[in-house]
């Protein structure tokens, strides 16, 4: 293992520090031969890392044609999103508008604020200028069962199908377990009263009567990844009570599976961008999830397209603050963020040059960067004061991603 002093002078060498963002045009372009762009963050609660990814996937839409971005969001809420950005919701009028009234479960922050408001208002003005195909913005997250089963009564109901029964007879399995998914997960784990049959026989009666969904590609695409999410959101509460690691394994693979959807949506030729936490980005068989028997979209996605096709940009900071809750539910509150610790990755980038820098990782340098080291991630729920015991996730970094932007200084995001 590099001792932490020759980590910082292999930093020092490849490492280049940037003060405005068109400095990263080299990682864009390289990372424009990929089909799916993969960002990542190290928190859901910094401003600068949103405000980057912003800036590089603008380029990417703009300059390299890419066709959406996919974000670790429910779909319901998101597909109200790109529905706005697409010009077809009259009812919203603004981009704040359309986020305040969709991300209204915790954590609604991390969707719902001012740095994501100047990103869909700027999707709705591209989207009204250019000549290809609309910008699409989706949710790419397991969480919604509830909101996905009545998109799907709502859009049944439209259509008149015979497939409604089985809908509403869904929904009414569900009902006892008052949207909280910790009741169902007990119910169905440990008394064996699941609604699995329900949710079969309603995917079942979707595909049976498929045919009868109206000519509308976007409804058609709606309808089916509403599907897909009561399926696996389903599996995933079931399991979750009992066995945290497959449940997070159902969540990265659902992530997967409903991004190859959106992609064959936008057609064979179609490049997208991904938006989720580093921990589901990054690589995990280059962490210590892969002895856990963890997989994530990193992974996955590798496995599923070939290394060549995705391209992993990991974040991270020295020391800031960041949006965060002290617990799962409460209300979240500005926290400072601790100088990264002792031996870790941050520390390393820090020592280095104090300064915003991004790394390319390359034949050249992949396998100095190929070490074990701690690197820091913060989740919705964060204690500054215990991080050093559990936000470090031991990786190899050049294997974890293709490139690794570190900003100095970082401040918690606004939201609306």
């Amino acid at each position: 293992m590099l001792k932490t002093v020759q980590i910082e002078d292999e930093i020092k060498k490849y490492a280049v520090s940037f003060s405005s963002l068109s400095e990263l045009n080299p990682l864009v372009t390289e990372a424009s031969q990929a089909k799916f762009v993969l960002f990542g963050e190290a928190s859901h609660g910094t401003s600068e890392f949103y405000t980057i990814r912003a800036d590089l996937t603008k380029q990417l839409l703009q300059e390299h044609g890419f066709s959406f971005i996919a974000v670790e969001g429910d779909w319901p809420a998101c597909y109200e999103v790109n529905r706005f950005v697409k010009g077809i919701a009259p009812e919203y009028s603004s981009a704040k508008d359309v986020l305040k009234a969709s991300f209204n479960r915790w954590p609604g922050w991390m969707w719902a604020n001012k740095e994501i408001e100047d990103l869909i208002d700027w999707l709705y003005s591209y989207n009204q200028t250019t000549t290809k195909k609309k910008v699409g913005f989706y949710g790419i997250d397991v969480y919604s069962l509830w909101e996905s089963m009545e998109a799907i009564v709502d859009y049944l109901q439209k259509s008149n199908s015979p497939a409604l029964e089985k809908a509403l007879q869904a929904i009414e399995c569900f009902d006892p377990f008052e949207r909280k998914p910790e009741k169902y997960g007990i119910s169905a784990a440990f008394y064996g009263e699941d609604c699995k049959d329900e949710v079969l026989e309603l995917l079942n009666s979707i595909w049976k009567y498929k045919e009868l969904i109206p000519n509308d590609p976007d409804s058609e695409l709606n309808m089916k990844i509403n599907a897909i999410v009561t399926s696996n959101a389903e599996h995933y509460y079931h399991t979750m009570i009992t066995d945290d690691n497959e449940s997070w394994n159902i969540r990265d693979r659902h992530m997967v599976e409903a991004l190859d959807h959106i992609a064959q949506f936008h057609g064979t030729s179609a490049k997208g961008i991904v938006w989720e936490h580093n921990t589901h980005i990054g690589d995990a068989r280059a962490t210590d999830m892969a002895s856990e028997g963890l997989v994530n979209v990193g992974q996955l996605t590798r496995e599923k397209y070939g290394r060549e096709n995705i391209y992993a940009v990991g974040f991270g900071t020295y020391q800031g603050t960041v949006i965060a809750a002290t617990e799962w539910g409460v209300p979240h509150e500005i926290m400072a963020v601790p100088n990264g610790a002792e031996g870790s990755w941050e520390e390393a980038m820090h020592h280095a040059n104090a300064s915003n820098q991004y790394l390319m990782f390359t034949a050249q340098n992949r396998n100095v960067f190929r070490d074990v080291i701690g690197h820091r991630a913060i989740g919705v729920v964060y204690h500054p004061r215990y991080e050093h015991h559990g936000n470090y996730v031991p990786s190899r970094l050049s294997e974890r991603y293709n490139a690794f932007i570190h900003v100095e200084m970082t401040k918690a995001l606004s939201p609306l």
